[in-house]
């Protein structure tokens, strides 16, 4: 560590312009691979490897070009009740509008319809009457209603009635909202592997929809593809929040390194010197970012394959960059000026505040990556890649800061300094100043009542573990929506209205031997079971599925046994039946069963395609596609239900059921967040404190001095918690990674002081001495540091994020409680450290080691 740090400080000596050419050089070709960075879409990083995410994948490769995809649309009255002649229009109107939109080239002719909505049946009573929906009066409509009911069967009086709002009331009949759907059929789109011409005709249709709103009746459209549509508007928001968030951190830095004018320093040389350091500083982090991008490109897709694509969690790294970068420019800044004042050249001052506040900067940096790269064994793959890339941004700024930082500096002060204009006097002055004085008066804690700092410590680190333990575990892929999107207000409606409406599906992936006679058999008794399942949509008492079951019961049963004429095919049955499809859809032991479903792709290729696909020469491949409404908060539930139901086809040898959704891949991430939040909390602290360990023991013989230092941190992580209870901010997968910012954050702010408490204590009699120069120096840069950060990234509460706004105030918690434990908390247990063994009669340190750790010149 020494030597490497003896070594850059060398560079910088011998070198200055070649390290400064070199460091451009490279920044501008890694700005030139961020510009390939690859984004992430909805879930994809976010869920854990799960046997469901590996399901939801597989349907989607498999499946893709024989599924289909439903767009909802609510229509809704102001007036209150939408069963009437304008919401009849706006019907008609929104049904002409997707036909003539681009998702007509996705209508196939849909058995049931492409488009189907809670007017459906009333427009066909009106037409049959002759009555047009322009000329139909509201009396005329609500007969119309009434009178459609009348004819359907109960299942689909039942389907009906579950497209009108959960307020409606169907005796009048009278609702306040209704919803349409509209199927798009994949099959004419061909390849489309990463989604977006089928976005474009979401688009395309959401247009031609909205279009259709009136004051009467308004019509808004909703899907997740829709939903996920508009990124330019977050990352706008994102841009607009970093870029106050940088014009904040600009004016606090500015007064962070303001020097007072005195001897030669004018007022115009002071606001030239703090403005200098301040570019410098934030250009240092920028270039930082700038390879941590460039970096995490080449470690991504398309080149090495390290880590997954780009993703909403991946964004809170520029905001660790530039706290630990700020807290690294400012101790940095604050030593070499500290030389300076104290009579050495620039030279010797730039070499000084390398190689001493470099050892402090090194192991910090190193610690804080062991602790961020334990989130290499995170269950989900955003988080594990949050660790990288973290870890390649930590090392960037700690790299750029102690050359590049250091080399331009000296190119400046060398300058002035020949020329006579360089004011060391003025640098050096910086015990008078407020955060400096303010900070060196906290130090009375740590020589009077150390002993009763630590009580209260410990016990607001036992009530944010009981708040730990009572934390919610939340996540849902519309917190990454802007909280004002009209979109988000149509799904809320869709969910709280509809029960998630008619567009929640739940698919049961079933691979492996399918044509095995007995797994086609307990297929058949899973979709019997699945009707008694909670969350699971039921019409006649049937479950709303679709598997190779339903496609053969359609086929197969004739209109005088309540099927329908329009999919029965005699011919069809008969050749089923000598196959040895029984009545009750089972087959007898020794069926082709490869055969049958042949046979039924034949005959209903679109149908059937859905729900079954081959791999080679063998079907390998089977899609139960189930109307569900559990919702985000009944998904698990439903996936156990599931499994329950399939368990007797699972139980096939060499046959997988695996249900899937949206939903219950969140509900897996919320799983996998709650079983390791703890677990995870642990092997950063405990990974951190090993290495800390082990450095103090190699640098000063003082292995103890290890857990004293990460000892504080971990009480802020516990802190953080109980603020985040006490708030109500969740535990989900941005939240959750607060253990690891903790650190990153705190580990730094610790090891400055118990580093430059030992190079004080060589200097100091007493060990009240000692903290009081601690606190004067390193304690009034450690405020600087926490202020500009907190400062500027408290701005993130006023986003329209939802997770930014709760990262915000982590944000906040964690800088702000890390300060607290540097300064206050960490003193006191160096003072009662430092008794102890003086009451042993022994050294405090061993000196002749502790001086060749610590440069001294």
């Amino acid at each position: 560590m020494k030597q490497f740090i003896r070594l850059l400080a060398a560079l910088v000596r011998r070198a200055p312009v070649a390290v400064i050419v070199t460091a451009l050089m490279i920044t501008g070709g890694l700005a030139v691979a961020s510009s390939q960075q690859q984004r992430a879409a909805g879930n994809e990083g976010f869920s854990p490897d799960s046997a469901e995410f590996r399901a939801y994948e597989t349907i989607d490769a498999v499946f893709a070009e024989s599924s289909e995809v439903a767009v909802q649309v609510v229509f809704a009255a102001p007036s209150g009740d939408v069963l009437d002649a304008a919401g009849l229009r706006a019907y008609a109107a929104a049904v002409a509008a997707a036909a003539e939109s681009r998702a007509g080239e996705l209508f196939v002719g849909r058995p049931g319809g492409d488009v189907a909505g809670f007017f459906g049946p009333t427009l066909a009573v009106l037409a049959a009457e002759g009555i047009t929906p322009e000329t139909a009066t509201n009396d005329q409509v609500k007969q119309a209603f009434a009178a459609a009911r009348k004819e359907l069967p109960p299942e689909v009086d039942a389907q009906l009635l579950g497209l009108l709002s959960s307020r409606a009331d169907p005796a009048v009949p009278a609702s306040p909202a209704g919803l349409m759907v509209v199927f798009l059929n994949l099959s004419p789109l061909g390849d489309d592997p990463d989604g977006s011409r089928l976005q474009a005709i979401e688009v395309d249709l959401a247009a031609a929809l909205r279009e259709v709103s009136s004051e009467a009746v308004t019509v808004q459209p909703f899907s997740f593809g829709l939903l996920f549509e508009d990124t330019a508007e977050v990352q706008g928001e994102i841009g607009r929040l970093f870029g106050t968030a940088f014009l904040i951190i600009l004016l606090i830095l500015a007064f962070v390194f303001w020097v007072h004018p005195r001897g030669r320093l004018t007022r115009w040389g002071a606001v030239r010197r703090a403005g200098a350091d301040v570019l410098l500083a934030m250009a240092v982090i920028g270039m930082s970012i700038v390879w941590m991008n460039g970096i995490g490109v080449l470690l991504g897709p398309g080149y090495l394959g390290v880590i997954g694509k780009f993703n909403e969690i991946l964004q809170v790294i520029p905001i660790l960059l530039v706290g630990l970068g700020v807290d690294y420019a400012i101790h940095l800044a604050a030593r070499y000026r500290e030389e300076l004042g104290e009579g050495a050249d620039v030279v010797g001052a730039a070499t000084r505040a390398t190689r001493t506040v470099g050892v402090a900067l090194v192991l910090a940096t190193v610690t804080t990556a062991v602790g961020f790269l334990t989130n290499l064994f995170s269950p989900i793959g955003s988080v594990a890649d949050f660790g990288v890339l973290a870890t390649v941004g930590i090392g960037a700024a700690f790299l750029l800061m102690l050359t590049f930082v250091p080399s331009v500096r000296l190119l400046l002060d060398r300058r002035a300094e020949r020329a006579g204009r360089l004011p060391a006097e003025a640098l050096g002055r910086t015990s008078g100043r407020s955060l400096p004085r303010l900070m060196g008066s906290t130090s009375v804690l740590a020589e009077r009542m150390p002993a009763l700092v630590l009580v209260v410590a410990l016990a607001a680190g036992g009530l944010g573990f009981w708040g730990l333990t009572r934390l919610d575990t939340t996540f849902s892929f519309t917190d990454f929506i802007p909280q004002d999107s009209p979109l988000l207000a149509t799904f809320q409606t869709i969910t709280e209205e509809f029960g998630g409406g008619f567009g929640e599906r739940t698919q049961v992936l079933v691979q492996g031997e399918v044509t095995d006679p007995k797994a086609h058999n307990a297929l058949v008794a899973a979709q019997a079971a699945m009707a008694g399942t909670p969350g699971v949509q039921v019409y006649g008492g049937a479950a709303a599925a679709e598997s190779p079951v339903t496609v053969l019961w359609r086929l197969t049963t004739s209109p005088e046994a309540g099927g329908d004429s329009d999919t029965y095919d005699a011919e069809f049955t008969a050749a089923a039946t000598r196959l040895g499809l029984q009545a009750d859809l089972t087959v007898s032991s020794g069926t082709d069963v490869a055969a049958l479903y042949d046979a039924a792709l034949q005959a209903a290729p679109e149908e059937m395609g859905r729900v079954a696909a081959r791999e080679g020469e063998s079907y390998r491949y089977l899609n139960v596609v189930v109307s569900t409404e559990a919702g985000e908060a009944g998904a698990m539930a439903l996936r156990d239900g599931l499994y329950e139901d399939f368990a007797l086809l699972n139980s096939v040898s060499g046959v997988d059921a695996v249900p899937t959704s949206d939903n219950i891949v969140a509900g897996g991430v919320v799983e996998s967040l709650r079983a390791s939040q703890v677990s995870s909390l642990g092997l950063t602290i405990a990974a951190a404190m090993a290495l800390l360990v082990i450095t103090f023991l190699m640098e000063s013989r003082r292995p103890l001095l290890g857990v004293i230092t990460i000892a504080p941190v971990a009480l802020v992580v516990l802190w953080v918690f109980g603020m985040m209870a006490v708030t109500g901010i969740s535990f989900n997968p941005v939240t959750g990674m607060i253990a690891s910012i903790a650190i990153g954050i705190g580990v730094p702010y610790t090891i400055h002081i118990t580093h430059r408490y030992q190079e004080d204590r060589l200097r100091c009699s007493t060990p009240e001495e000692a903290i009081r120069s601690t606190m004067t120096h390193t304690g009034g840069a450690l405020a600087g540091s926490a202020l500009t950060t907190v400062a500027g990234f408290g701005i993130l509460v006023t986003s329209s994020l939802k997770p930014f706004q709760q990262f915000g105030a982590v944000i906040a918690y964690a800088i702000g409680f890390a300060l607290v434990a540097a300064v206050v908390v960490l003193p006191s247990m160096l003072v009662l450290w430092d008794r102890w063994h003086r009451r042993r009669g022994g050294p405090v340190f061993d000196e002749d080691a502790l001086e060749e750790a610590l440069p001294v010149g």
